[in-house]
């Protein structure tokens, strides 16, 4: 018994070592949450109210060991398309704790007739299974730096990724949906500084989430109104969001595999 004990206070030291050693988000990202317009939190959920009413929202699953204040950013620049985006603390910082945290996300929200699920990396993998255990409760999916992890199909998936990021690339085995970020690493997709593993970016970090955000909209806007997606090439376009009606600068890539090369 003395052994067993022994053994079993050495595996919980080294497991809370382990997720100890997580990656802090950046002062920028914490700057969002000091400004504080719209944003509010709710136990294990930071919310990010867009200025209008929506009845379109996001649960995003942060990546392993990332905290989650480094997506504030990214979910902020969304929630100013006109969407609800509702952040998820993970126990230990990893979504594989709690992968079916969405569903206590809906109930909060009566108004919200749209759910999507989205994540990065792991919290991409974790979303993806949520997804794929219940088709009937979201409308959608949105992969950063991930890929699709269940029976889900990629004509209602978004995959982002950066074109310095082999190691998902290679797992990405379908075609629909898909937007390669030029230039872009692993890490970009929050603020929360260098990755272990990953390879240098070649952008700086604000321009892969400034250039995901029309493709998401725009990938929102069609499972919405189920009209017919149009591909367009990044130079002076401008899409208008259904949400705000504001245009927005950058790319709609849905329905096919283009790369995001150049500047807008």
């Amino acid at each position: 018994a003395g052994v067993a004990a022994a053994v079993a206070a050495l595996c919980a030291g080294a497991f809370f070592w382990y997720v100890s050693d997580y990656y802090r988000a950046e002062d920028v990202a914490l700057e969002v949450m000091a400004r504080g317009t719209g944003i509010t939190m709710e136990g294990d959920f930071t919310i990010l109210s867009p200025s209008v009413p929506s009845d379109t929202g996001i649960v995003f699953y942060p990546g392993a060991k990332v905290e989650a204040e480094a997506y504030l950013p990214l979910l902020d620049r969304i929630r100013q398309t006109g969407v609800t985006c509702v952040l998820v603390h993970m126990p230990f910082n990893m979504a594989i704790f709690d992968p079916g945290a969405a569903q206590d996300v809906f109930p909060l929200f009566p108004q919200i007739e749209h759910w999507y699920v989205a994540g990065h990396s792991m919290g991409g993998a974790m979303a993806s299974d949520f997804a794929s255990k219940h088709p009937e409760e979201v409308e959608g999916l949105i992969l950063l730096g991930a890929y699709i992890y269940g029976d889900y199909p990629d004509e209602k998936t978004l995959t982002v990724y950066g074109s310095l990021n082999q190691s998902v690339e290679d797992h990405i085995d379908y075609t629909e949906n898909i937007v390669e970020i030029e230039g872009g690493n692993h890490a970009q997709f929050g603020n929360y500084g260098p990755q272990k593993g990953d390879l240098p970016a070649t952008i700086s970090a604000e321009e892969p989430q400034r250039q995901m955000v029309p493709s998401i909209g725009a990938s929102l806007a069609h499972r919405i109104s189920r009209q017919p997606l149009l591909a367009r090439k990044r130079s002076a376009q401008l899409i208008c969001t259904p949400f705000t009606g504001h245009p927005v600068e950058g790319v709609l890539l849905c329905g096919t595999h283009m790369s995001t090369k150049g500047n807008v």
